[in-house]
């Protein structure tokens, strides 16, 4: 670790950090950075400038990323330089190489592993020693470097890819742009290097395609109003019934928990619908990442509709390497359980992260025991079960503290006494089943604003997704229309400034 500090020399307190973005939903963003990027790439193309159009939109990235903190720029490009000598070396120049294969493999993985362990989990490990061995070390308190979880897993991805000879593009310009494409550098998709190569290849890419850019900006646009107008919504509430109160009855930890669970939703999907869309722009299709999760009726239903490309990563990578299913059912749901503990882990350096881990792993052995007793459900039935599932185990995911957790967790079950919204006091006959009736207490909730977790459940359960409407996307005057308006409402929502919150992560 001493090595790490020694050569980039960054440590930032928490305290310290610029937390100024470059979000999606800026003005910054929208009306400068996109517009300038995209006109200056297809301007430099115009004049044949294909490497020149390259290097435009490396730097526009690194710009993009240097945005929040530029003292952590060499940190991204001396990451990018190792790994690509690492994987160059692996594949059809290891002839060079003086060292086994598999020893340069693990040394690129723990390179990789040892920076984000350093940056994202010291403090983790530190608090958790002290509080083993009676110790006094002092934390660290180092900034979380923006997207530094996604960039590791995709270049450790690259490295497991050129060992077993899966890449066939050793370009470091070509190399620079697959890490820091700017709308998946923050927050993903977490993409491989064989799906997008052969795309900044293709001469096809190096024309505006106005259908490509017509459809950009309806995805765009999508999830510009999923974020500002739905998820944002939710925030507040979610923000008032974990972070402020100190109690909540039954219906307003309810309502916490699915504001939450809403929040995530559109938050995430928002943000991937954005990237999708902005990469459209350049003729760039990345990969899926989200496919109406919240209609899965079972755990692993979900697993294959949320966050689609880390599940690939996960399986790929985790899982399949300790085995897979090839060593019988013991086997197996251990494999299982250690992947998602490690998933709960990525997601952040706290044990309520790995405790939401250990929850879906355990759900996921539950469902293949089930599967081999052969019992089936109503699918209703099953989506109410799995919701529900979710539903809790997002509270571990949103707490601050365990204390948080169990507040809610808490109200949910009705240990902190039962609320309804003073409109039904005309019911005082329910008074003699501890039914009580009066305003919220810790969370606004008024009836107008109660009506958002139907119009939610509609969403998510009755439209199409935005990749059911990209597949089946035919521009003209209504889908213009449509966009226009959801844009205009977007752009004017964007009254303050939110992170996205798999920033976070």
């Amino acid at each position: 670790m001493y090595i790490i500090k020694t050569i980039f020399g960054i440590k930032i307190p928490k305290n310290l950090k610029n937390e100024k973005q470059m979000l999606f939903n800026s003005y910054e963003f929208i009306f400068l950075f996109l517009p300038i990027i995209f006109f200056g790439y297809f301007f430099l193309i115009s004049k044949r400038l294909a490497v020149a159009s390259k290097v435009w939109l490396v730097f526009g990235s690194l710009f993009f990323y240097s945005w929040w903190n530029v003292a952590y720029l060499p940190l991204i490009v001396a990451s990018m330089l190792v790994n690509f000598a690492v994987g160059n070396s692996l594949n059809e120049n290891f002839k060079k190489a003086k060292v086994g294969k598999k020893t340069l493999l693990g040394f690129g993985v723990v390179a990789n592993i040892a920076l984000l362990g350093y940056f994202k989990y010291s403090d983790f490990f530190i608090e958790n020693f002290n509080g083993i061995f009676g110790a006094n070390i002092p934390l660290s308190h180092i900034a979380l470097p923006l997207a530094i979880s996604f960039f590791t897993f995709q270049q450790i991805a690259y490295l497991v890819d050129s060992y077993r000879a899966e890449t066939k593009e050793y370009d470091f310009l070509n190399y620079a742009l697959f890490v820091t494409f700017f709308p998946q550098l923050i927050a993903g998709p977490i993409v491989h290097h064989k799906e997008m190569m052969p795309q900044f290849a293709s001469k096809w890419n190096k024309v505006k395609n106005y259908r490509n850019i017509a459809l950009g900006l309806f995805i765009f646009s999508i999830g510009l109003f999923k974020k500002v107008v739905i998820a944002d919504t939710f925030a507040v509430w979610a923000t008032a019934g974990f972070d402020n109160a100190t109690i909540l009855t039954l219906f307003e930890a309810w309502a916490t928990s699915l504001s939450y669970t809403f929040q995530l939703y559109f938050d995430f999907s928002g943000y991937t619908d954005m990237a999708i869309g902005a990469a459209l722009l350049f003729n760039i299709k990345l990969p899926i990442n989200f496919n109406s999760p919240y209609k899965a009726i079972d755990i692993q239903d979900f697993w294959r509709r949320w966050h689609i490309t880390l599940s690939r990563f996960l399986k790929d990578y985790i899982y399949i390497p300790l085995g897979g299913n090839r060593k019988g059912n013991f086997g197996t749901y251990n494999n299982l359980l250690i992947t998602f503990l490690l998933g709960g882990l990525w997601h952040g350096a706290a044990w309520t992260f790995v405790f939401w881990g250990f929850l879906h792993g355990i759900a996921l052995v539950l469902h293949r025991l089930w599967q081999k007793i052969g019992f089936k459900l109503w699918s209703w039935l099953a989506w109410l079960i799995t919701f529900n599932f979710i539903n809790i185990s997002w509270v571990f995911f949103r707490a601050k503290e365990w204390e948080d957790a169990v507040k809610v967790l808490g109200g949910m079950v009705g240990l902190s006494g039962f609320t309804l919204h003073s409109i039904f006091e005309r019911f005082a006959f329910l008074h003699q089943f501890n039914i009580k009736f009066q305003p919220y207490d810790t969370i606004t909730l008024p009836l107008a604003e109660t009506l958002w977790f139907p119009f939610a459940f509609i969403i998510i359960l009755l439209f199409k997704n935005s990749m059911q409407k990209m597949k089946s996307f035919t521009p003209n005057k209504k889908v213009a229309v449509f966009t226009a308006f959801l844009l205009s409402f977007g752009i004017l929502s964007l009254t303050k400034v939110s992170e996205f919150l798999y920033f976070n992560f």
